[in-house]
C-alpha cells in the first residue's frame, strides 16, 4: 500500500536509477568545475609568461631605438639597429596572440566601438605590416571606393585583424610580389575588403580548417616565418565580434590567397564620430623620473629620454622611488609595477593624496597585459598605462603632449 500498488522491484530500479542520476550530475558538475580551473591556471601562465618575457624585450628594443639614433661611422649599424627591431617586434606580435588566444578561450574580449572610416583603418594596418613588406621587397597595392566607407568598430583590434591578413600574406609570398588590399560594396549594406596576394596558396582540404586555433598550413623546410596558428584564428574570432564574416579562397598550391573580410557599413555615415588624428607636439623638456628595478631597462630608458633631452633620474625600488616623487619637482612619473620592498600600484596610492606640486602625469610601463591589471593601475591613480617593450617614439608622445598638462597645473 505504502508503494500505491507499484511493485517493490520497480519502486527499487527508480531509486537507484535517480541516484545514478544524482551521482552522474555531481560528477558532470566536478569535470565542469575542473575545465574551468585549468582554463583560468593557463591564463594566469600565459600572463606570468608574457610579463616575464616582456621584461628582457624592453630594454633590447630600447636600446634598439637608441641605436637609430646615434651617428656611427660604422655603414651596418643601421641595418642591425633594423634586424634588432624587427626580431623584436615579431616576438611583441607572438606574445599578443598567446594572450589573445587566452582571451578568447576564457570570453575575455571586449571591443571598444567607434564610428570609424575604414581608410584609416587599412592605413593604420598598413603601417603596422610595412617593416615586414619591406624586408621582402614586397609593394601594397591600395585601392579603396572613393566616397567615404564608415564602419562601426574597434580601431585597434580592426588594425590588428588587417595587419595580421597582410604580414600573412607577405610572409608566404616570395621577394618582390605584390599584395593588393580593395574594398566594394554589397547589396546588403555591407563592405567586403579583399587582400589578395601571389603567393604559395593554400590546398583545398587546408581551407575549412585554416581559421581553426593552433593550426597551420603545411609548409616546406625554407618557409620558416611562421607563426603560432593563431593569428587567423584571432582574425575570425574579432571579425565576428563585428558583426562580419571572413572566407579563404585559393585555387592551390602555387596559386596565391585571397580573404575577404565583410563587415556591416553604418546606415548614417554624416554620423561619423571617429577621432581625428591629431598633429604630435613639438618635443619638450621636462624633468622625468623612472622607477624600474631592471637595471638594463632603466638604464636603456634613462639614455632614450636624456638623449632627446629630457632631465631624467632613476630609481630602483619602490620606497625609494615613493621618496623621490614625493620631493616634487617631476612633470612625469614613469613607473613599473612589479617592483621590490612596495609595488607601482602602492607607490601611486601614497604618492596621488600627497601635496606633490607639480602634479606629476604618472605612466605604468608593465609586462602584464589584462583588463585587471589596466583597472588596478587607473585605480591607483595612473594617468597611462603602456605594455613593454614600449617604444621611444610611443614614450616622446605621450610625454610631450602631457607635459603641457603637468607643467599647466
Amino acid at each position: 500500500m505504502k508503494n500505491h500498488g507499484i511493485p517493490d522491484e520497480l519502486v527499487r530500479k527508480l531509486r537507484e536509477a535517480n541516484e545514478n542520476l544524482v551521482v552522474t550530475s555531481l560528477r558532470a558538475q566536478d569535470l565542469q568545475d575542473q575545465a574551468e580551473a585549468a582554463v583560468q591556471r593557463q591564463t594566469e601562465f600565459l600572463s606570468m609568461l608574457a610579463h616575464e618575457l616582456r621584461n628582457p624585450l624592453a630594454p633590447i628594443s630600447m636600446a634598439a631605438d637608441l641605436l637609430g639614433k646615434i651617428s656611427s661611422a660604422h655603414p651596418q649599424l643601421p641595418r642591425i639597429q633594423q634586424i634588432i627591431s624587427r626580431q623584436v617586434s615579431h616576438m611583441k606580435h607572438l606574445l599578443d596572440d598567446l594572450l589573445d588566444a587566452s582571451r578568447v578561450s576564457s570570453g575575455k574580449i571586449t571591443l571598444k566601438k567607434n564610428y570609424l572610416l575604414l581608410a584609416d583603418v587599412v592605413r593604420s594596418a598598413a603601417e603596422i605590416s610595412q617593416p615586414v613588406l619591406n624586408s621582402h621587397n614586397q609593394e601594397l597595392m591600395i585601392d579603396l571606393p572613393q566616397q567615404p566607407v564608415v564602419i562601426d568598430g574597434d580601431a585597434t583590434r580592426l588594425s590588428q585583424v588587417f595587419s595580421n591578413l597582410l604580414i600573412n600574406a607577405s610572409k608566404y609570398s616570395p621577394p618582390g610580389k605584390s599584395i593588393s588590399v580593395s574594398a566594394r560594396h554589397s547589396a546588403d549594406g555591407k563592405v567586403a575588403v579583399s587582400i589578395k596576394d601571389q603567393g604559395v596558396g593554400i590546398e583545398p582540404d587546408v581551407q575549412s580548417y585554416i581559421f581553426d586555433l593552433f593550426t597551420q598550413a603545411p609548409r616546406t623546410l625554407d618557409r620558416s616565418e611562421g607563426g603560432l596558428g593563431i593569428g587567423l584564428s584571432m582574425v575570425r574570432t574579432l571579425v565576428e565580434l563585428h558583426g562580419g564574416s571572413v572566407q579563404v579562397h585559393s585555387d592551390g598550391l602555387g596559386h596565391g590567397s585571397e580573404f575577404v573580410v565583410v563587415l556591416p557599413l553604418v546606415a548614417k555615415p554624416d554620423l561619423l564620430e571617429a577621432d581625428r588624428a591629431v598633429p604630435a607636439l613639438p618635443a619638450r623638456s621636462c624633468r622625468i623620473l623612472i622607477i624600474e628595478d631592471n637595471v638594463d631597462a632603466n638604464e636603456t630608458l634613462n639614455f632614450c629620454l636624456s638623449f632627446e633631452g629630457h632631465k631624467v633620474v632613476s630609481a630602483f625600488d619602490g620606497p625609494t622611488g615613493l621618496a623621490m616623487a614625493k620631493k616634487g619637482n617631476f612633470d612625469v612619473v614613469m613607473c613599473d609595477i612589479g617592483l621590490p620592498g612596495m609595488d607601482g600600484y602602492e607607490v601611486l596610492r601614497q604618492l596621488k593624496p600627497s601635496d606633490v606640486q607639480p602634479v606629476p602625469y604618472c605612466i605604468a610601463m608593465t609586462g602584464y597585459d589584462s583588463l585587471d591589471h589596466r583597472d588596478h593601475a587607473k585605480n591607483a591613480g595612473f594617468d597611462s598605462y603602456l605594455v613593454k617593450p614600449v617604444s621611444i617614439e610611443t614614450l616622446q608622445d605621450i610625454v610631450s603632449k602631457n607635459f603641457l598638462v603637468a607643467s599647466s597645473g
